[in-house]
């Protein structure tokens, strides 16, 4: 069998402290299973832009067309170059976030586990800004039929394997034909899911619900801009933004990435959670594992998924943010060590 190819981006500030993190751990299980996988790093990000006047280089953007998975850190001030072009440009159309309480983690909500699904590729995030004359400025909204049907469906596949309900968030009694257009769209698809119970909520009582009864969610479905703020909020609720992983899938591609940012005031200094980036690692392994049929990559994955969760209930090496003294990679070795 070939290698996996996967192209690593470390990003900016904290991005190469959780990468460095996450590669060790990576490495562990590579040796520990006998993975076949192909690490190439990519540059990608600020530095990127500083050195050769783009936030993604040609030659970054060949290996990342070339994998056949990516795992990318947080990016700093360049960040919506570097992800739009990617989700777009490799049409992950996908963006899913769990957001689950662990054991041992302290956090403002103990019943939590839902999961955002967020369409990916339109919105506002189409980056379609003008300045029409002095002062101001407008952006343009692309919501389509063909892109709500897809993301509907990945939502009720999604809760059939879990708790078998789907809440819309829009705000379609403000914006009556973009969002109206996504939740007519949804409700259409979910004809085909009649297992699946389906609800809907405007946008601001989906963040005021999701802090004061966030067990009421299972999936929820929604558009991009959205879901950018609701599963932001949601990994809050659960602890630490630290903690939380998401996946860009497309039909052919991939992109794992933590979905915090490159938080510049605590780079360099050792302390920051790699979690977040560790659980992206693992679930990139179960993807590409389930993928193509190969039990050994879905076993890797689950194991080091199961060995950063009892070091975090564990709670003798946490960092910082999560009220302990560790270091990044302490925290890594530790996750090693129980693999």
């Amino acid at each position: 069998m070939c290698p996996y190819r996967i192209a690593v981006i470390e990003g900016d500030g904290i991005g190469p402290e959780v990468t460095s993190a996450t590669l060790l751990v990576l490495e562990r299980a590579i040796d520990r299973y006998g993975l076949e996988i192909e690490i190439t790093k990519v540059e990608a990000g600020d530095r990127a832009l500083a050195r050769y006047g783009s936030p993604i280089p040609e030659d970054s953007w060949r290996v990342i067309v070339n994998s056949d998975a990516i795992l990318k850190g947080p990016v700093g001030e360049s960040a919506g170059d570097v992800v739009v072009k990617i989700r777009r440009g490799l049409d992950l159309y996908a963006n899913i976030r769990p957001a689950k309480v662990y054991p041992g983690v302290r956090a403002l909500r103990n019943n939590v586990d839902l999961v955002i699904v967020r369409e990916n590729t339109e919105d506002v995030y189409v980056r379609a800004e003008s300045m029409i004359y002095e002062g101001v400025a407008v952006a343009l909204r692309v919501i389509s039929r063909y892109a709500s049907e897809r993301i509907a469906r990945v939502a009720f596949d999604l809760a059939l394997k879990r708790r078998k309900h789907v809440t819309i968030v829009h705000k379609a009694n403000v914006l009556t034909l973009t969002d109206g257009l996504f939740k007519n769209t949804v409700y259409s698809i979910a004809k085909s899911y009649p297992d699946v119970s389906i609800d809907e909520m405007y946008i601001d009582a989906a963040v005021m619900d999701l802090v004061r009864r966030p067990e009421r969610f299972d999936v929820i479905v929604t558009t991009n801009l959205y879901g950018d703020i609701l599963s932001d909020l949601a990994a809050y609720v659960t602890g630490s933004i630290g903690l939380a992983p998401s996946a860009n899938i497309g039909d052919r591609k991939a992109l794992f990435e933590p979905i915090h940012g490159a938080a510049f005031d605590i780079a360099g200094k050792g302390i920051a959670n790699p979690t977040a980036m560790i659980f992206s690692m693992a679930w990139m392994l179960k993807y590409l594992g389930e993928k193509n049929s190969d039990e050994n990559m879905v076993r890797a994955g689950k194991a080091i998924e199961e060995a950063t969760i009892y070091t975090l209930s564990e709670g003798k090496i946490l960092t910082p943010d999560l009220g302990g003294n560790a270091k990044t990679e302490e925290f890594a070795k530790a996750i090693c060590d129980r693999l």
